[in-house]
């Protein structure tokens, strides 16, 4: 099976998209009319959807279209994790079949240490006892305070969104990136998807910085530990759905044809273990 483990939907209308301006070429609707046909013209059998609102109401939103529609996995949603009622909060949700993970908009918040409060604790336990994923949406200066949290939480399962977002092109900043990559890879309880890569790619970029990326995350992940997402549509902000799913699966062929299949899909299954028949 091949799952695209990243993707979403949305409807400004709603008004909790805070970081969606109007002007935005991607300030509209997407909804599963848009997506089906790309999945299908890449062969890619199913997907899951996470959120891109901090709100209840937009989690909510999501799990409703995931109800309609067979093909998405499940969601990864929004929790507020410093409310009094955090860890009844995630156990309400994990009791929803589709609910298959948590994901604070880390990248975000000024305090690249937010995520390290104590004060998180009760929730955070939450997500390891009720078997559910923690997506963190961090950019690359925030890799240390995941590393500590990976630390810490051993047990709890961490996966990496876009690779966190390096500075693709820059010889200086790409070095930071790999040594801080090269510390979390280490911990086995992170996992990394290749993700969101061509849309950080700059406009005097060459598509051999991400593969040169990919490949430093293959050599350090695995093959176990990386999953591919598309991050639609924030993807076609920077090119189409066949495009990416093409560049990153032959990137990933290079290092290892083997490990495609994995890569592509049998790894986001075992991870995010959707409960969905």
């Amino acid at each position: 099976m091949i799952v695209d483990a990243h993707q979403h939907f949305w409807d400004p209308a709603r008004g909790d998209y805070g970081w969606l301006k109007p002007g935005n070429p991607i300030h509209r609707v997407f909804d599963t009319n848009d997506l089906r046909p790309l999945l299908i013209e890449t062969g890619v059998d199913a997907t899951i959807l996470v959120q891109a609102a901090p709100t209840p109401a937009e989690t909510d939103y999501l799990l409703a279209i995931a109800g309609r529609a067979p093909w998405v996995l499940g969601v990864v949603g929004w929790i507020d994790l410093l409310a009094a009622d955090a860890a009844d909060a995630v156990r309400r949700r994990a009791a929803d079949p589709l609910f298959l993970g948590v994901r604070p908009m880390l990248q975000d918040l000024p305090d690249p240490g937010w995520i390290l409060q104590r004060a998180l604790e009760p929730a955070l336990n939450a997500i390891i006892a009720e078997g559910l994923v923690f997506d963190a949406l961090i950019l690359s200066h925030q890799l240390a305070a995941i590393t500590e949290l990976a630390m810490r939480h051993p047990q709890l399962p961490i996966v990496l969104d876009h690779a966190a977002k390096p500075r693709l092109g820059n010889v200086e900043a790409m070095g930071r990136w790999s040594r801080a990559i090269e510390t979390l890879a280490a911990l086995p309880n992170v996992t990394c998807k290749l993700s969101g890569l061509l849309t950080e790619l700059p406009p005097d970029g060459s598509r051999d910085d991400i593969v040169r990326a990919i490949g430093v995350l293959f050599d350090l992940f695995g093959r176990e530990r990386l999953i591919w997402g598309s991050d639609w549509p924030v993807l076609t902000l920077a090119g189409d759905y066949r495009d990416w799913f093409e560049l990153a699966r032959e990137a990933v062929a290079a290092r290892d044809s083997s490990a495609v299949r994995a890569a592509m899909g049998d790894n986001a299954i075992r991870i995010y273990r959707p409960r969905r028949p």
